[in-house]
């Protein structure tokens, strides 16, 4: 019960504050760490494609191992001095795992100039979100960027801690955390971390293989509550869910722009190289800046309809307990 109330309380302290600019931030600790420990164990292993797979593996681990007991040990202390103590510092850490108001303000970010006719500072503001090269972007381009990227972090920046979180507390989460950090900063496929990030990418698909797809589906399923075209979001799921290169990236994204109406994916370039993927729902519309506001709207309504049925779940078990 006691983490119970404390994902409620995160959450909302989620909602009000988001991550304010200069504040700690349990992700910028797992930035610098990583890239400490990125630094060593290239130092320690051979320069080779096993050595730098092995080293990968061993930051794998160590990030595991000190999230998992640093979450650990810091809740037990807690709880021994009060529960109440434990409550607050768990709700600090929910609020750290979710980034629901931060993924939307970044949103907004792009949306402003777009509709100022800004293209240069939209595709500035884009580039602080995606990883992909934006320097040539139109503004159609632009925009489905940045909905792509609400669609997509809707379930790494919510739904997937938010499960974590419901079924064994903030512990979870900042696990989790630590996860999607080291795939984010070396899971790429490029000459640096083809080897080294291997790890990293694979255990954080295999951490996200269900979440990603509940994501999907609940995002389908908020498209009715929040006015959008809900029949078709779940008929687009059901269809594209698997038009990506990765195992878990298409499914929210699916869902959106079947709800949206709207044509995402696509070939991109990254790091000035073509990459040629498949397009995700149906050029029914063009898609326009309005829609980065509407994606917004339907991350919230997936968010709200997630942690609802989490807490209906996790407080009938208690009380059956």
């Amino acid at each position: 019960m006691l983490s119970l109330i404390a994902l409620a309380i995160g959450f909302i302290l989620d909602l009000i504050i988001g991550d304010p600019i200069g504040w700690p931030h349990l992700i910028l600790g797992y930035g610098k760490l990583i890239s400490f420990l990125e630094r060593i164990l290239r130092g320690v292993f051979p320069k080779t494609e096993r050595g730098e797979f092995t080293a990968g593996v061993f930051l794998v681990v160590i990030m595991c191992a000190v999230s998992l007991g640093g979450g650990v040990g810091i809740l037990v202390l807690c709880h021994t001095v009060h529960p109440y103590l434990r409550v607050a510092v768990e709700s600090l850490m929910v609020w750290q795992c979710l980034s629901l108001r931060s993924l939307q303000v970044a949103a907004l970010t792009v949306y402003q100039p777009l509709i100022e006719d800004d293209l240069p500072a939209a595709r500035k503001a884009v580039a602080e979100i995606v990883g992909r090269d934006t320097e040539n972007l139109d503004e159609k381009d632009v925009t489905r960027a940045a909905v792509e990227t609400v669609a997509e972090n809707t379930s790494d920046g919510i739904i997937a801690p938010l499960l974590f979180m419901a079924i064994g507390g903030g512990v979870p989460g900042v696990v989790y955390k630590a996860i999607n950090t080291m795939d984010s900063m070396v899971g790429y496929k490029n000459d640096r971390y083809m080897f080294f990030g291997r790890a990293a990418a694979r255990f954080d698909d295999a951490v996200n293989f269900i979440p990603a797809r509940l994501a999907g589906v609940f995002m389908a399923l908020a498209a009715f509550f929040a006015g959008f075209d809900g029949k078709n979001a779940c008929r687009i799921f059901k269809r594209d869910r698997l038009h990506h290169k990765s195992p878990n990236s298409a499914h929210t994204e699916a869902a959106c722009a079947g709800a949206l109406h709207v044509r995402l994916g696509g070939d991109s370039y990254y790091f000035g190289r073509l990459v040629q993927k498949p397009t995700i729902g149906d050029d029914e519309r063009p898609i326009e800046p309005e829609d980065i506001k509407r994606a917004n709207r339907l991350l919230s309504a997936t968010a709200f309809l997630f942690i609802f049925l989490c807490i209906i779940v996790r407080g009938f078990i208690v009380w059956l307990i």
